[in-house]
């Protein structure tokens, strides 16, 4: 009995260490969280479209015309070669987060980003999002009701990072780590479209909780 019982104390580390990385388009943490700047400057973000707090357009979701909804922000510190810029959903329980836009290599002298941005702007590279790699805008697509909270994060960084069209999550968050100058964020609320919502409903479920 107590071989058996320290057997599995010996084996509970390598259950833990054996749990599976977050899914393409996810990530455990905010990067906002994950990269705190080094001196803690902050920066200040805004959008034509929505105030930090309000409720992102819904032409600007996935639900209707998935437009992006245009970004600005303050200049970083002096030494800054470049930014990135990663917008992500953060779930109702908070312990995960889904992955709508990544865009890294903006250039020093580039302090916003265009209301229908398909592009990126030149010399920067859209990273993964919830599509897959190296992807354009992901508007927020709720699957619920209730308000879920969308990050649209800036970091100031003093290196410029590979321009790999293939480049994961993980290694963009590997090559920024050291290296953030400046980080400031807007903060959109979005839920699932009620008229979607109306018309996912089969018979006998209208005003059901789903």
């Amino acid at each position: 009995m107590a071989l058996e019982v320290a057997l599995g104390l010996a084996m509970t580390p390598l259950v833990f260490a054996q749990q599976p990385p977050p899914a393409m388009g996810h990530a455990d943490k905010l990067a906002l969280t994950a990269l705190p700047p080094k001196a803690g400057a902050r920066l200040t973000v805004s959008s034509p479209a929505f105030k930090d707090g309000d409720d992102i357009p819904l032409e600007n979701t996935q639900y209707r015309g998935n437009v992006f909804p245009g970004l600005v922000w303050t200049v970083g510190p002096k030494a800054t070669r470049s930014y990135v810029v990663i917008m992500q959903g953060e779930s109702l329980s908070g312990t995960s987060t889904s992955i709508h836009l990544t865009l890294f290599n903006l250039a020093a002298s580039v302090t916003h980003l265009a209301a229908g941005m398909t592009n990126p702007p030149s010399g920067a590279t859209y990273g993964p999002n919830v599509h897959g790699s190296n992807q354009p805008y992901a508007g927020p697509h709720t699957h619920t009701p209730a308000k879920q909270r969308y990050h649209l994060q800036v970091f100031a960084l003093d290196t410029v990072v590979g321009p790999d069209p293939n480049l994961s999550f993980e290694a963009l968050e590997s090559a920024m780590t050291g290296h953030v100058l400046a980080s400031g964020e807007l903060v959109g609320l979005a839920a699932m479209d009620p008229v979607s919502e109306l018309h996912s409903e089969r018979p006998g479920e209208a005003g059901m909780s789903r």
